[in-house]
């Protein structure tokens, strides 16, 4: 049988370049742009802001774990809410609703006065910024063709990323508060543009049926099902482990490497996003040129442990190469979306929001028994060889899962679970 082969860009005529540029896409992927300005603008001011509600030294790391695990927290259980209510409602039910949440929660953000203020409102942005990714990945491959929804999805996963590159600026322009303003405001501004947008006619088809939607119970209770769930989510764990400790705590990394000079951690999230630009660029490409997801997805995992060793390893002094590797190791975390969308791809559209919603907050969330493993490691094994142990295992994790999944590629995905 000969192959089927999908568009070039180079060459793509103009109807399917408009319905890359369609409204629905654009949207979604201005969504994921809010979203990741203000998951990672907490990476970029967590040091400034922490001192400027009167907290310093050795609590800087520890305020610093307790505040992300809340906003880690926020994101497992709306993660499940939001995907739920998504196979439910339908997916701009999510898209609306989250974006409302975690804009209010990012300008509150701006007006803490104390930590256990800052915690809580991290725990309702991370409810709130669970919704976001999983409902525009699955918008976008439910209405686009099969042979282009990869570009779909990695238009919006590049745009994703540079709302992180963004948070790293405007911190860099203005104080930390004010830059959750900024978050805040953004995200009002994108709900007026989701007026007009339509409901992806996948869902509307299997709405009008007397189906069971939205179950979690429909996913735990078959086996063959829960597996694919659970390997969907293990795939993830070497990009969060990366983002979650590598990058976020990369001053204290740069200091037990005796580095030349302190590391800046806004400079380090904005490297290293900066390379996963090009790294969901390149994943995206060559997944459309070989008709895979999981050989690519493959080939950026090894990418990522080779980087890992060079980061923990390599006698790197200069802060120069560090920066540069903390770049490739953001260029190997650049397989985040192709993996969301073998989750979207493999389940039915009667629970594809709940899956391509909770897998990767599942993923997200896993920063919390991460970075406590780490700490637990830590006392015996130091700094680098802690990270070191829990880095190397989730990939090994990883591969393993990825290895039990099936191909989605070409995946006709107008099927249901029953």
């Amino acid at each position: 049988m000969k192959p089927v082969t999908t568009p070039d860009l180079t060459s793509m005529n103009r109807p399917v370049i408009s319905q890359l540029l369609q409204l629905p896409v654009l949207v979604a992927a201005l969504g994921y742009l809010v979203d990741m300005y203000d998951l990672f603008l907490f990476s970029v001011v967590r040091i400034p802001s922490l001192k400027g509600l009167g907290i310093d030294g050795d609590r800087l790391l520890s305020d610093g774990l307790l505040l992300l695990n809340a906003q880690m927290a926020g994101l497992l259980i709306g993660g499940i809410f939001w995907g739920i209510l998504g196979d439910k409602r339908g997916r701009l039910s999510v898209l609306f609703g989250s974006i409302l949440l975690y804009s209010l929660a990012n300008i509150g953000n701006g007006f803490v006065t104390s930590l256990n203020q800052y915690i809580l409102l991290r725990f309702v942005a991370g409810l709130g910024l669970a919704g976001e990714l999983g409902a525009g990945i699955t918008l976008v491959t439910e209405i686009l063709p099969k042979q282009i929804r990869g570009y779909g999805t990695t238009l919006v996963a590049t745009m994703g990323v540079l709302g992180a590159i963004l948070a790293y600026f405007v911190a860099d322009l203005f104080n930390w508060r004010i830059s959750y303003f900024i978050g805040g405001g953004l995200g009002l501004l994108l709900l007026v543009l989701r007026v007009n947008v339509l409901e992806s006619d996948l869902f509307t088809k299997t709405k009008q049926r007397a189906l069971t939607r939205g179950s979690v119970l429909m996913l735990i209770s078959d086996k063959g099902r829960l597996a694919k769930y659970i390997q969907c989510i293990l795939v993830g764990l070497p990009i969060w482990f990366v983002v979650g400790i590598l990058i976020t705590f990369s001053p204290e990394f740069g200091k037990a490497l005796g580095l030349s000079e302190p590391v800046v951690a806004g400079k380090a999230v904005m490297l290293s996003f900066s390379g996963q630009v090009l790294g969901d660029l390149v994943s995206g490409f060559m997944s459309q040129s070989v008709q895979s997801r999981k050989k690519i997805i493959r080939l950026f995992m090894l990418l990522s442990m080779t980087f890992m060793l060079v980061y923990l390893l390599a006698p790197v002094h200069d802060i120069t190469l560090f920066y540069v590797v903390c770049i490739c190791l953001g260029f190997a975390n650049g397989y985040w979306t192709l993996f969301i969308t073998i989750a979207a791809e493999l389940f039915g559209t009667n629970l594809r929001a709940t899956v391509a919603t909770t897998v990767p907050n599942f993923v997200r969330g896993a920063t919390i028994p991460l970075s406590a493993l780490f700490i637990q490691l830590k006392p015996a094994l130091g700094t680098i060889y802690s990270a070191l142990t829990v880095g190397l295992l989730t990939l090994v994790i990883a591969l393993s899962a990825l290895s039990f999944l099936d191909e989605t590629f070409k995946k006709d995905l107008d099927y249901i679970e029953e």
